[in-house]
């Protein structure tokens, strides 16, 4: 790690008298995490931990795109991504004949405002798949984990 790269932590914390409404905070920023009401104990005061997956590729694909687009100069307008993420079966799955074989789909569709062509287009996709969060949801994750009792 270079001396102007800072390791990330995150903090969350879960009071004892909450059933599932998390606090996360990242620096000087915080937010809520929490579970919808269809799960027993969930007060939807925040978005799920699933909600908050895709904010974070949703969030890192347009600054990455319009990072992009700055450099080359091309005029970009406001950027949206609608996201959706699923569990469904693939039928090139090796265990297929298993019920609980699924894996996890999601779906970016990123829109644009503005005129660009069709080339600029294809182009500013192909950095759609490139920003850092995507890349780390593609790859070998390792997790490390440990836990400590106070």
């Amino acid at each position: 790690m270079s001396d102007s790269e800072e390791q990330k932590i995150v903090h969350i914390h879960l009071p004892k008298e909450e059933s599932f409404k998390t606090t996360l905070t990242a620096g000087e920023h915080e937010l809520i995490a929490d579970e919808p009401l269809h799960v027993e104990g969930g007060q939807n005061l925040g978005p799920d931990p699933y909600d908050l997956l895709l904010m974070a590729l949703g969030s890192c694909t347009v600054m990455t795109v319009k990072m992009y687009a700055q450099r080359k100069g091309w005029e970009v307008g406001e950027m949206y991504m609608e996201l959706k993420h699923n569990k469904s079966h693939v039928e090139d799955c090796k265990t297929c004949d298993k019920p609980s074989s699924k894996i996890d789909l999601i779906e970016k569709e990123l829109i644009i405002k503005g005129d660009l062509t069709d080339e600029q287009q294809e182009k500013l996709l192909e950095i759609s798949k490139k920003c850092p969060v995507h890349r780390s949801l593609l790859t070998e994750v390792r997790i490390e984990s440990t836990i400590s009792i106070q």
